[in-house]
């Protein structure tokens, strides 16, 4: 089974960026389609963005579309989340997941393997 560890986040303005990253030890990400993931205080986990195999093929949540941008380098065991223009309303914990099926779509029950998660914060 594969495990994953999620870095990045961190505290940032309106408007501002921030990247994070996806590791994954114990077998290859190729195997998997991944997904990015996010839960405010309060509110249930919703999808944020998946990416397939290949990287070939990526889906957004509408409430980040334009802004967020989802990638992978299989070489480096890695999947990463771009977020750009963030607003107040993008701050929660943010989780990756994988899943072994390439059909997983946006259910985060059709996820088996989750990191422990990353905090971000936008502040207005």
């Amino acid at each position: 089974q594969v495990q994953l560890e999620e870095s990045g986040g961190g505290l940032v303005q309106t408007g501002g960026s921030l990247r994070l990253s996806c590791v994954a030890s114990g077998r290859s990400i190729s195997d998997y389609l991944v997904g990015w993931f996010r839960q405010a205080s309060g509110k249930e986990r919703e999808f944020v963005a998946r990416i397939n195999w290949r990287g070939t093929i990526t889906y957004y949540a509408d409430s980040v579309k334009g802004r967020f941008t989802i990638s992978r380098d299989n070489a480096k065991n890695t999947v990463y989340l771009q977020m750009n223009s963030l607003k107040p309303e993008d701050t929660a914990v943010y989780y990756c997941a994988a899943a072994l099926s390439s059909s997983a779509g946006s259910r985060s029950s059709a996820y088996t393997y989750w990191g422990q998660g990353t905090q971000v914060t936008v502040s207005s």
